[in-house]
């Protein structure tokens, strides 16, 4: 039988069948046994084949083939990935200038990822309604920074905006990825679009100004117009898995644009002689926070390390 993985919670994971019932079902004992480099084989939106055993345990035994999926570098096992959800239709990115800060590093790590799985992302600056002037100005340089390179971005409160239907609109017949740092609002602006989802929210640390984990595990909520919203628990940091160095310019769009003009074909777009990325660079086509970023991954990717400062 077919069934939908739309929670996990560790061992055991809440699967939607065909026949639209909720069961529980633990994962097959020789599931473990095959080569999967992954914290978790088995993710939300995974749509799984499930033995039923009435009376007893409901096992996995097989996985379907994946359309995508979006994964990170494990944060306490530096060689393996978490697959933080699988069959992902857009992703929205939740975002805050403030309250707590969402830094460009943090944004580009994310991006770069969506990227890398062809997963279309928008973003979403949160909390206007707590913004000062300078954090007004440093969304709006942000949002003018990520839509020139083509990706949609909003400012929203999702403690004080009337109108979330456009929202409500983009949601619509697909399955959506709310990421972002803990404290960023993703339960909130659930709670707003689908009031009976009851999903916990918790004030930030005043001090130090960090969101507190209140999701705990990755669960998917139906959307009453068709689709799912996968809500997931806050990330502190973004670590890249599984991309080599001359991969990694390609999921900056703007610098695989300028990289095609580079004098080298393997052009690591750092110190060589014709780098047409380093000119767009000092000429301000390419902004120097992407740039950064795009750095700071080939570095992850030579070092092996994981970085939770972002």
């Amino acid at each position: 039988m077919k069934a939908l993985v739309v929670k996990n919670t560790g061992s055991w994971y809440q699967l939607k069948t065909e026949d639209n019932r909720l069961i529980e079902a633990k994962l097959k004992g020789n599931f473990r046994l095959k080569d999967i480099k992954s914290t978790n084989p088995i993710s939300v939106g995974d749509v799984v084949l499930v033995e039923e055993n009435p009376g007893a345990t409901a096992f996995i035994c097989e996985i379907e083939d994946r359309k995508n999926y979006l994964v990170r570098r494990s944060s306490n096992l530096s060689k393996q990935s978490h697959v933080i959800a699988a069959n992902i239709d857009q992703a929205f990115l939740i975002a805050t200038a403030n309250y707590p800060v969402t830094t460009p590093t943090f944004i580009d790590r994310f991006l770069a990822t969506t990227e890398a799985y062809r997963i279309p992302t928008v973003i979403f600056f949160n909390k206007t309604d707590r913004y000062s002037n300078e954090d007004k100005e440093y969304a709006d340089a942000l949002i003018h920074l990520y839509r020139t390179i083509g990706y949609p971005c909003y400012l929203i409160s999702a403690l004080e905006d009337k109108d979330f239907s456009f929202i409500q609109d983009l949601l619509k017949d697909k399955i959506t990825l709310f990421s972002g740092h803990s404290g960023v609002g993703k339960s909130t602006i659930i709670n707003r679009l689908i009031p009976d989802a009851g999903q916990k929210t918790q004030e930030i640390s005043a001090y130090h100004n960090k969101g507190m984990h209140t999701t705990t595990f990755s669960e998917m909520i139906e959307w009453p117009e068709g689709g799912y919203i996968i809500d997931t628990p806050g990330i502190k940091g973004f670590g890249v898995f599984d991309m080599d160095g001359v991969e990694i310019s390609h999921y900056f769009p703007e610098i695989f644009q300028f990289s095609h003009d580079c004098k080298f074909n393997n052009c690591s777009h750092r110190k060589e002689p014709g780098c047409a990325v380093l000119k767009a660079v000092e000429a301000h086509y390419i902004s120097e926070s992407r740039y950064k970023s795009y750095l700071s991954m080939l570095e992850d990717e030579s070092e092996g390390k994981y970085r939770e400062a972002f």
